[in-house]
């Protein structure tokens, strides 16, 4: 009893307002961002290793073809931020080839951040290391030891397709605000591609994807005194070539009734609550997007099947006029 009474007074107060106002919303949505706790991060990290998931293993093979060129253009010394740091498993490649003077992992994940970046410090011992638990989607105040670097941003993994494109620019101009002008940022981003490649990197056959999406019903009912039955939804993946994104749902079977905080909800059989996206972005929509929010592309890298793209973008300065 008392571990609940803790989860819930200790939870983030942000949590606790996106789920009470997403479930009480005409269309259901809980930001995707919180799909991130420990345990959402362990299993996303099983996801990357999956068949079905060829982003991880395709940006993978582009960082490591393309990472020389990559500090040829950055030069050595600057201190690389990691935007969403994960399990920080694409950054030795990066952080061996760019020479690095520190290395600032970002991530709202702070138990998983920490441990990460523990790890990390055992293979690079000399480098020193600045773990920042926060939400990237705004602003940061960087570590005072690396103020006074060059900045390398660093955010894989196309999870920029998250976001729907406003929030997508916001979240760039805010990177640009935390790195400053001149700085460079590293960006993967996910290709258009037919569907039968999407939906199976979404929705795989082991059932691991079902379990990464579901755990936030379970983070629900631990942290918010939520009374979800869990086993009456179901994971769900849809392609919207309108939008050009996957879609992730959790589907009610049936009719059902809860409370989260003691408050009501109620959910017809086949009602939803969307819980993520990942856009897909052809070449120009990609750079557009870099545009828009004031960085210009520098270098395209791309794999032979065009499934995958990584862009290294420089912040420009503010301009007058076009």
């Amino acid at each position: 009893m008392m571990d609940a009474i803790r989860a819930s007074i200790d939870v983030d107060p942000a949590f606790r307002a996106d789920v009470l106002a997403g479930l009480s919303a005409p269309v259901k949505a809980i930001p995707a961002r919180w799909l991130y706790d420990r345990a959402g991060s362990e299993w996303f990290e099983k996801i990357t290793a999956l068949p079905e998931y060829y982003p991880t293993r395709t940006e993978v093979a582009l960082l490591k073809r393309h990472c020389p060129d990559v500090a040829a253009i950055v030069g050595k010394g600057s201190a690389v931020i990691e935007f969403g740091s994960g399990s920080s498993y694409k950054t030795p490649i990066l952080l061996n080839c760019v020479h690095p003077a520190a290395y600032v992992p970002i991530d709202i994940s702070g138990d998983f951040l920490r441990d990460s970046a523990a790890v990390l410090q055992v293979g690079f011992p000399a480098l020193p290391i600045h773990p920042v638990e926060a939400d990237f989607m705004k602003p940061i105040a960087l570590p005072e030891a690396v103020a006074a670097l060059p900045k390398l941003g660093f955010f894989p993994g196309s999870t920029i397709g998250n976001m729907v494109p406003r929030t997508a620019v916001d979240l760039l101009r805010a990177m640009k605000d935390t790195l400053d002008d001149g700085a460079f940022l590293l960006i993967g981003m996910d290709r258009i591609k037919d569907a039968s490649i999407l939906i199976p990197a979404y929705d795989d056959a082991q059932g691991v994807t079902a379990a990464f999406n579901l755990n936030l019903l379970h983070r629900i009912n631990r942290e918010l005194r939520g009374m979800i039955p869990t086993a009456s939804f179901a994971h769900r993946a849809i392609w919207n070539d309108g939008k050009a994104r996957i879609e992730m749902h959790l589907e009610a079977l049936a009719d059902v009734r809860f409370t989260v905080e003691g408050r009501p909800f109620a959910m017809q059989a086949g009602e939803t609550i969307h819980t993520e996206n990942s856009h897909k972005y052809g070449p120009r929509d990609a750079r557009l997007l870099l545009h828009a929010a004031g960085w210009g592309v520098r270098a395209e890298y791309v794999d032979e099947q065009d499934q995958f793209a990584l862009l290294l973008a420089e912040a420009e300065p503010p301009r007058f006029a076009p």
